[in-house]
């Protein structure tokens, strides 16, 4: 049966504490879902060959937009049980459960059934050729067959977080991603299945996360939990949903639109050695983003739980903290990328000395605001956590598809691969001022009444069917 006491941490805990207790494990997660999808390109390009790897990398993208379904209905429907449970409605927390399991099953089966009919025709929009269409097919086929699964491990461990288990949600990748790992050499080497293998591993550790979230769901250590009357569809809840969920699928879709405008823009300024620096300037500050992503990760089931709960001076202080660290972190990325952007460049590549200049370049440049971006991301992402759909979406696109995408096509007419490289710094400008904007008028909004003390003692255990 579940226990309130589970929550009871987001109520009363000292957030710097509550936040470094849901920072770690959202951090460990990034970090093992980064090296599974690494160490997934690793076996295949030594287990199979170089046209195998190339077949994977066009899946990539497709796999991204599925990933953006996965967080449609994980971010929204998290962020709304972090509010209901703050308000004490245990019950509308389970039917928003119910129904995100539901929603995910839909989307899943729905993404399925449409990629088996246009399979062949979407691989060749994303870049498959003559030579590596086999092998994207291949991969393909399987991976379609996992898609329910996949999506709705990935949607529903986002709610385990939100519920005030983050440790449960971090070892549900662990194992997910482990079981991967150690299957692909077996499927790949000792079964001699090629990529074949891959996608069957793949499928099989997405399999294992979603019965593990599912069972969890159904323990003692839920506090939400799952049960066949709450999974009936109810479009209000649905609709709650999809509402704050847009914002990080938005989001997911437009940056793979417009790294793919920005590779093509690339290409025809700068050749292919512009196209290999962007790709050593993203991997530069890949775990600069993820930090700062693992920090966005960690404040929201704080944030929401205490804006369900009305404690207004808990939220203030968890979103103040967390962009003060954000800051910090960025301003160290900043300064790294600023004072030695060659010996960055030289860890992925040492040979070229004109991808080195390219990469030099393109770092500086692409990292000029660098200070601002972990308070842009972070002032954002508040909304998404306290259920303002709107302004959520609304800030979420402002970067990449409203600011962004304009400035990458028309800046490089008149200074070529630099104007592509220029239209980044600007766009985090102009999205961290009205990001401030907006934020700074928020928090205006919020009255800071005496917040319940942390010394007060847990409810007494009830669950959330007694409570219904």
């Amino acid at each position: 049966m579940a226990d309130p006491r589970q929550v009871h941490d987001l109520e009363h805990e000292k957030i710097g504490k509550l936040m470094w207790k849901y920072f770690l494990p959202s951090f460990a997660s990034m970090m093992a879902n980064a090296l599974y999808n690494i160490v997934d390109r690793i076996y295949i390009g030594q287990g199979v060959d170089a046209l195998a790897l190339s077949g994977l990398s066009v899946i990539f993208p497709l796999m991204i937009i599925v990933m953006a379904f996965g967080m449609l209905v994980g971010i929204g429907s998290s962020v709304r049980v972090s509010i209901s449970l703050g308000e004490k409605d245990y019950p509308r927390a389970n039917r928003i459960l119910g129904n995100a399991l539901f929603l995910s099953l839909v989307m899943g089966l729905t993404l399925m059934v449409i990629g088996f009919l246009v399979r062949d025709k979407i691989l060749l929009i994303f870049g498959a050729g003559p030579e590596t269409l086999a092998y994207a097919s291949d991969y393909f086929n399987i991976i379609l067959a996992g898609i329910p699964f996949g999506l709705t491990g990935y949607a529903l461990n986002n709610v385990i977080r939100a519920e005030g288990n983050p440790r449960i949600a971090m070892i549900s990748i662990f194992i997910s991603a482990g079981i991967n790992i150690v299957l692909d050499p077996v499927f790949i080497f000792g079964f001699d299945m090629g990529v074949k293998g891959a996608a069957l591993a793949t499928i099989i550790s997405q399999a294992v996360l979603c019965v593990w979230v599912l069972r969890h769901f159904r323990s003692k250590r839920s506090v939400t939990r799952l049960s066949l009357p709450y999974i009936a569809p109810d479009p209000y809840i649905i609709r709650y949903i999809i509402s704050i969920g847009f914002a990080p699928f938005a989001m997911n879709v437009a940056s793979s639109i417009v790294t793919g405008v920005m590779n093509t823009l690339f290409i025809r300024y700068g050749g292919d050695i512009s196209v290999g620096a962007m790709g050593i300037v993203h991997s530069s500050t890949m775990m600069l983003v993820m930090t700062i992503i693992s920090i966005n990760m960690a404040i929201q089931p704080i944030v929401g739980f205490n804006y369900g709960a009305g404690l207004y001076c808990r939220v203030k202080e968890s979103v103040i903290k967390a962009i003060k660290y954000a800051t910090l972190i960025a301003t160290a990325g900043w300064l790294i990328c600023m004072l030695i952007p060659g010996a960055v460049i030289s860890i992925f590549n040492s040979d070229s000395m004109e991808l080195r200049e390219a990469g030099v370049l393109g770092l500086r440049i692409y990292c000029a605001v660098l200070p601002v971006v972990g308070y842009q991301i972070i002032a954002s992402t508040y909304f998404q956590a306290i259920g303002k759909a709107r302004l959520a979406a609304f800030l979420s696109l402002l970067r990449q598809i409203i600011v962004l995408l304009p400035l990458i096509i028309i800046l490089p007419h008149f200074w070529g691969v630099t104007g592509v490289w220029i239209a980044n710094p600007l766009a985090d400008l102009v999205a961290a001022v009205v990001s401030f904007f907006f934020f700074r008028r928020e928090l205006r909004k919020l009255s800071c009444p005496v917040d319940t003390p942390a010394d007060v003692p847990p409810p007494e255990p009830q669950t959330a069917g007694e409570i219904y």
